[in-house]
């Protein structure tokens, strides 16, 4: 368990230590709930983080709730506004356009994550200089992580390993703190609960400083429900990674089309080649159209993943130059 640490307090240490010239300003933190249908748990999430975080800016951004959490919300001290646009993704890129903070605190309103983590990993971030720490989630009982849930997000954090060379433990934790310069130079696509995954091949494919802790993850509240489908949502954060390999690593994703191809037509031409050097004929045309349009093919795939390539180079870099643009002090307003 991480010790309580005073926020306020622990902030102005860390300015001091890295900026002496800086002794009046302020960490500026906010934390963002994307939040639908917790009623029952919006209530208590807001108050463990303004426990932990008695100087934070606390906002909770309701996603077409049926029930009463803007009303609950608002009266626990939050800071509510809405997105109409359906998706956890959808959120997050509001949360990310509208909140100005030197550093923010990403959760769930499900009361599933440890509030009193928050300080610990916002000293991290400004004393080691990060972009990101992530939240990995050590479950308490067993009700709080189904284990379809725990394959799951073994697996997908398997192939993001073996497609980036690296990853994190926990890459679809939505515990996470980012610096300023994270949050204004990323490019929100996902709709969806895929968003966790998106964010964390960002931080991987422009090389970010970021760090990863274990925190506490519990049960949802009594009368609290998971939006979560494991297999739904585990087939859409698949296929999203899917998408982000072909986009982010152009030349291995259509190296394997090419190679592909070009081994079923080997396989196919192999009979034809020594019916032909028996006999000097060879007896199957269309067999042997169809290793001709599969040889084609594979040569115009491997041709298309190298100009991807190049293309791809160019958009990492004019990324890697906006995100350079920001400024990397931690109460920095640029």
């Amino acid at each position: 368990m991480t010790a309580h640490v005073p926020t306020a307090d622990l902030l102005e240490r860390t300015v001091v230590d890295l900026h002496p010239t800086a002794r009046a300003q302020q960490v500026r933190v906010a934390v963002i709930l994307p939040c639908y249908n917790e009623e029952v748990a919006i209530g208590a999430t807001i108050a463990g983080f303004r426990a932990a975080l008695p100087d934070a800016d606390i906002y909770v951004f309701d996603n077409n709730s049926r029930d009463r959490t803007c009303e609950v919300a608002a009266a626990a001290g939050a800071i509510v506004r809405s997105e109409r646009q359906q998706g956890k993704g959808a959120v997050v890129r509001r949360m990310f356009a509208d909140v100005d903070a030197d550093v923010y605190v990403m959760a769930d309103g499900d009361a599933t994550y440890d509030p009193e983590a928050a300080p610990e990993m916002i000293r991290r971030l400004v004393e080691e200089r990060l972009d990101m720490v992530v939240g990995a989630r050590a479950s308490q009982v067993d009700a709080a992580y189904r284990r379809g849930h725990q394959f799951g997000n073994k697996m997908l954090t398997g192939l993001l390993t073996s497609m980036f060379k690296q990853s994190f433990t926990d890459i679809l934790t939505g515990y996470r703190v980012f610096s300023r310069r994270f949050v204004k130079s990323f490019p929100v696509l996902s709709a969806g609960f895929e968003i966790e995954t998106e964010i964390s091949i960002h931080a991987l494919e422009l090389m970010m400083p970021v760090a990863e802790v274990t925190t506490r993850y519990g049960a949802r509240p009594e009368g609290s429900t998971s939006k979560l489908s494991t297999y739904s949502d585990g087939f859409r954060i698949l296929i999203t990674m899917l998408n982000l390999y072909r986009a982010e690593r152009p030349v291995r994703f259509f190296g394997i089309i090419a190679g592909v191809l070009l081994l079923v037509a080997l396989v196919l031409a192999v009979p034809l080649v020594v019916t032909f050097m028996e006999t000097g004929l060879v007896p199957r045309f269309p067999t042997a159209i169809l290793v001709t349009g599969l040889v084609i093919i594979a040569v115009f795939s491997a041709f298309a993943g190298g100009i991807l390539d190049t293309v791809t180079r160019g958009r990492r870099e004019m990324k890697r130059l906006f995100y350079l643009q920001l400024s990397a002090d931690p109460v920095g307003r640029g």
